[in-house]
């Protein structure tokens, strides 16, 4: 009772909600709760003021969280109402941050979360070692060549390009194929992965 005591009462106002444009994003990252507990989390809506994301482990209404997010950075602010499967939150930024995260915000929502162009430098990762193995469910591995990294994601060329949709297995990482480029294709990563470990995940064989 008291968490649907607490998903009532914490709405943000009418004008809160009409102050900033939401939109609509599928964003990966990772979330510290103030107890320093680390989960994946998904982004789906958020606005220079505000996210609301699907997350494993679920803080209480004014905690404080810390989130890094794919294309976005890091973000912080404090749990304003749960959900079924995660929670809102308000995103602390300065004005001059929040005109940024606007236009981050709007160019998001106009292009492919993958293979974005050269502007994304900060968060594209050039592997050591760019040859790794892609398995399929079926059993079926071939060798391919990683082109672009991120932590949400990759680009790949390869022998055959999959179908789009398709689950693969990218060295120890699931993932699966959301569409195809002029040179292979590119997939997503089931789950967020950390700056540290993402280059040993892929090239694993």
């Amino acid at each position: 009772m008291m968490a649907l005591a607490q998903k009532q009462s914490i709405r943000p106002s009418a004008q809160e909600r009409r102050r900033f444009q939401r939109v609509k994003v599928h964003l990966l990252g990772r979330y510290m709760l103030s107890d320093r507990r680390e989960f994946p989390c998904q982004v789906i809506n958020m606005s220079p003021g505000g996210l609301a994301m699907l997350a494993p482990g679920i803080g209480n209404v004014g905690e404080r969280v810390v989130a890094y997010l794919d294309h976005i950075g890091r973000v912080e602010g404090k749990i304003t109402r749960l959900l079924d499967n995660g929670f809102a939150m308000t995103v602390g930024a300065t004005p001059r941050k929040r005109d940024k995260l606007a236009a981050q915000l709007t160019w998001l929502a106009n292009r492919q979360i993958l293979n974005l162009p050269e502007d994304r430098r900060h968060d594209r990762i050039v592997p050591r070692n760019p040859m790794s193995i892609l398995k399929f469910d079926d059993g079926r591995a071939m060798a391919c060549r990683i082109m672009d990294l991120s932590l949400s994601g990759a680009a790949l060329a390869a022998e055959i390009k999959p179908l789009v949709g398709e689950p693969v297995t990218l060295g120890r990482v699931q993932a699966r194929v959301v569409r195809h480029l002029e040179e292979g294709f590119a997939i997503e990563f089931v789950h967020a992965q950390l700056p540290e470990t993402v280059e040993d995940n892929v090239s694993a064989q």
